[in-house]
């Protein structure tokens, strides 16, 4: 008989939804993280409301997943929803400009200081691969430099080395690409550089050797999709320094960061050294509000490449969309008020510490990497992790047992994701309610 840490719950309504998505849908969803291994099948929602989801099985949920990173002000906040009303008011403009996008893209120069520039797109994969287009154009070159672990969508340009199986990865100090997807063409491989994230002398053999081939330095300056990995101090200033130093463009992939830990770029908030700044920024998930809006933006002399001023080709009916500039606007109205990010970080610290507690009691090795509203619980491991391949030792079966155990009394986090979060929507009270069901949940393994 299965004992209590291995079963699973029982949603029927969920499994059978499931089963018929199947015959229509390949997995039978829509995104293959949505499948959850641990499950056996993805799970159903009704509905959404604040800090909390609604089942098909007419279960409620803490959530910690949190759309993956894109709903920092709660399901269904009434700022969001007025401004998507008002978008299907004024008709739902689709290929058209407005002041809206002129407004928008001013308002985000002001909290990126280093921004010039504006241009908007719609999912993370896309904008990442027009960023890297654009480094390309603007320096001539080819070549692109990305960190073991780190992630930035599924275009085959950087769809490389996200979690690679060791076994085909190379030696920690020269990983070697593995691609993330089949289909991806091998000759893609050529164009990139895999090196391990916190390392400066392999970074500096690397741009010593190659530096005038290679066009861009793309990095998420904290990995949350490696559980939080956080650079270096010496580490960031030896990015900033060596890519100034040889002409290529060093590409912050704040997709998962920005507006994480303060009102902009999470290095910034971090760090306080504008020096650091790099040339251009990726900005997605939470700056839509849960809309789908991506955005890169950088020097002006980088992004006047994209046509119609220079030769780089940015185009697409969907760009801008109206719905999504308007809830853009609403999110930063939110994010900008007096307490904002105060609440926030009352809240990380109540449950990053209460789970450190929790595990410590319970004699559970578990690292718990929070980094301003997202975390990493990464059960094997007793000390903070650097790089992907410490990420790696993790244990993943121990994780899943735990992620299952919670759902059971409450409690949604994402299996199989790397990083999860709270949102603005949440209560000192949903974290008490939170530890208690992980208080048991760490019980039962």
């Amino acid at each position: 008989m299965e004992d209590q840490m291995t079963s699973r719950p029982q949603l029927p309504t969920s499994r059978q939804l499931w089963q018929r998505a199947a015959r229509s849908l390949p997995g039978g969803v829509n995104a293959s993280a949505r499948f959850d291994r641990a499950l056996g099948h993805p799970l159903f929602v009704a509905r959404g409301e604040g800090a909390y989801l609604y089942d098909v099985d007419g279960n409620r949920y803490v959530d910690y997943c949190m759309s993956h990173g894109a709903t920092l002000l709660g399901h269904g906040h009434p700022a969001i929803v007025e401004a998507v009303q008002k978008a299907l008011e004024m008709g739902i403009l689709c290929s058209s400009e407005t002041e809206h996008q002129v407004a928008l893209a001013e308002r985000l120069k002001e909290l990126f200081p280093e921004t010039d520039m504006v241009r908007y797109t719609c999912t993370g994969t896309e904008d990442t691969w027009h960023a890297v287009r654009v480094a390309r154009a603007f320096t001539g070159r080819m070549g692109v430099v990305k960190f073991e672990g780190h992630y930035h969508g599924v275009n085959d340009t950087l769809g490389f080395s996200h979690w690679p199986k060791l076994d085909q990865a190379g030696t920690a100090d020269h990983p070697r690409p593995v691609a993330d997807s089949a289909g991806i063409p091998p000759q893609s491989a050529e164009l990139i550089t895999i090196l391990p994230f916190n390392d400066v002398a392999a970074l500096e053999r690397t741009l010593l050797a190659r530096g005038d081939e290679i066009a861009a330095v793309i990095m998420e300056p904290i990995n949350y999709d490696s559980c939080g990995l956080v650079p270096t101090e010496s580490f960031l200033r030896a990015v900033r320094n060596l890519t100034r130093e040889h002409g290529i463009v060093l590409i912050f992939d704040e997709i998962l960061s920005g507006f994480r830990c303060g009102p902009g770029s999470a290095v910034q908030t971090l760090t306080a050294h504008h020096s650091m700044a790099p040339d251009m920024t990726c900005l997605g998930k939470s700056v839509g509000g849960g809309m789908p809006l991506s955005v890169f933006m950088g020097r002006r002399e980088i992004m006047e490449t994209c046509t119609p001023v220079g030769p780089a080709l940015h185009s697409g009916t969907y760009n801008a969309h109206l719905t999504l500039i308007l809830a853009a606007h609403a999110f930063l109205d939110v994010v900008t008020q007096e307490g904002f990010y105060e609440h926030l970080e009352a809240l990380g610290d109540r449950l990053y510490a209460g789970i450190r507690e929790i595990m410590g009691r319970r004699g559970i090795p578990c690292w718990v990497q929070g980094v301003g509203a997202r975390f990493g619980l990464l059960f094997g491991l007793a000390q903070e992790p650097r790089n992907y391949r410490d990420v790696a030792q993790q244990d993943l079966a121990m994780a899943d047992r735990f992620h299952l155990a919670c759902l059971e009394r409450g409690v949604y986090l994402a299996q199989g994701s790397p990083h999860h979060g709270y949102s603005a929507a949440h209560t000192m009270a949903d974290i008490d309610f939170t530890l208690d069901a992980m208080d048991h949940a760490a019980a039962s393994l």
